[in-house]
């Protein structure tokens, strides 16, 4: 995710205090005390339950099936409904997620199977609302269609859910949104978003193409200057579990392009720390760390400036060490840092990176949830 200076199974986690059931003393009056829901251990594990239904129901739509699999979002879940307008923002989520699924199989890509799981980090009441903190896991298993697709692709997302407590004593999930930064995973649905104004940026990389087959454009992964394998396997270890020796940027704008810059480090890339050029340099150190580290634009920038990386004319050229960036509307400004961290026998580039912290997920799969974005591919 951008940080720039220019523009199924459920485990319900133990708190770590002891939560007050809703009662007289901040109920809201619309619930009698008498029946009003308890917020405990076991509520706890029916808001992690629903959640887990929730997102099953989404990835479901994904999947390469004959028949389409019953709606369990919908039903009653550890007696907790949707609220109406929730079940009709799930109805239009599963539509556009059919249309990603359909888009992939256009590009020559299917999922056979997936598991969700959902852990509670945290849950909070205040007068009937309930709101619950969720980490969701969600792994998918390629269909082998050309015979070369990696096994899994996987991420690990977050979510903020809000339960209304009802009058007779339950609960009812009426929001939820993602809290996550990065690209929408996989399995969540296509929303348009309204094109913003190009602006300026130095030494900008031109941009990518994003149709399939592209025309070779081989890279020499052994006796290079870099060493490319072990950029991804740095990729693929720290990809969910993050490498302590490094201080982490979710909370500050996006944790992508830091996390790509340990990976190219940890591939022979050296640091400069003194350069004329202005994003010329490129370093972290003990308390600090260049713009060019951590800003998506920053980096690209630098990349340029100082032939770190040459512009691939597609996407579909990238191969293993390369890197995606993506401009999610089309501002002129990067928003998301990727690498590639495998590459299939024919020509599909895999992409691991932070927030949404993601594993090997397809080129083919980004575009098609994001189809009216702008591409950009470099080679390192």
């Amino acid at each position: 995710m951008k940080l720039s200076r220019r523009g199924s199974t459920v485990t319900a986690l133990a708190l770590s205090a002891v939560l007050l059931p809703l009662s007289a003393a901040h109920a809201s009056p619309s619930v009698d005390p008498a029946t009003a829901p308890q917020l405990n251990r076991a509520t706890t594990d029916a808001f992690g339950r629903t959640a887990d239904a929730l997102f099953t129901d989404r990835t479901a739509a994904l999947l390469d099936r004959t028949q389409a699999a019953p709606r369990t979002a919908l039903q009653a879940t550890a007696g907790i409904r949707l609220s109406a307008g929730l079940t009709r923002t799930e109805n239009t989520a599963v539509t556009s997620l059919r249309g990603t699924r359909s888009r992939l199989a256009a590009l020559g890509e299917a999922y056979t199977a997936a598991a969700t799981e959902v852990t509670v980090d945290r849950t909070r009441v205040k007068g009937e609302r309930a709101t619950a903190w969720v980490t969701e896991t969600t792994t998918l298993t390629y269909k082998k269609i050309r015979g070369d697709e990696p096994a899994t692709t996987g991420f690990r997302a977050h979510h903020e859910l809000t339960f209304t407590a009802q009058s007779d004593g339950t609960w009812k999930l009426t929001g939820e949104r993602s809290t996550d930064q990065g690209p929408r995973q996989v399995n969540q649905p296509v929303t348009s978003t309204p094109l913003g104004k190009t602006t300026m940026a130095a030494v900008d990389a031109p941009r990518a193409a994003t149709s399939y087959p592209a025309a070779a454009n081989p890279k020499k992964l052994t006796g290079a200057t870099y060493d490319y394998a072990a950029m991804a396997t740095y990729a693929e270890k720290y990809w969910k579990n993050y490498n302590p020796a490094y201080r982490k940027f979710n909370s500050a704008g996006g944790d992508c392009t830091n996390y790509l810059s340990q990976s190219l480090k940890a591939g022979g890339w050296k640091q400069v720390t003194s350069s004329g050029e202005e994003y010329g340099t490129w370093s972290y150190g003990t308390s600090t760390q260049t713009d060019t580290w951590v800003g998506v634009n920053e980096w690209s920038w630098f990349t340029q400036t100082a032939k770190r990386s040459k512009p691939l004319a597609n996407v579909y050229q990238m191969a293993v060490g390369d890197v995606m960036q993506m401009d999610f509307n089309k501002d002129g400004s990067k928003d998301h840092s990727m690498i590639t961290s495998y590459r299939s026998s024919s020509g599909i580039p895999y992409l691991t990176y932070h927030d949404t912290d993601t594993y090997r997920r397809s080129v083919s799969s980004i575009i098609a949830s994001y189809p009216n974005s702008a591409y950009y591919a470099y080679r390192t």
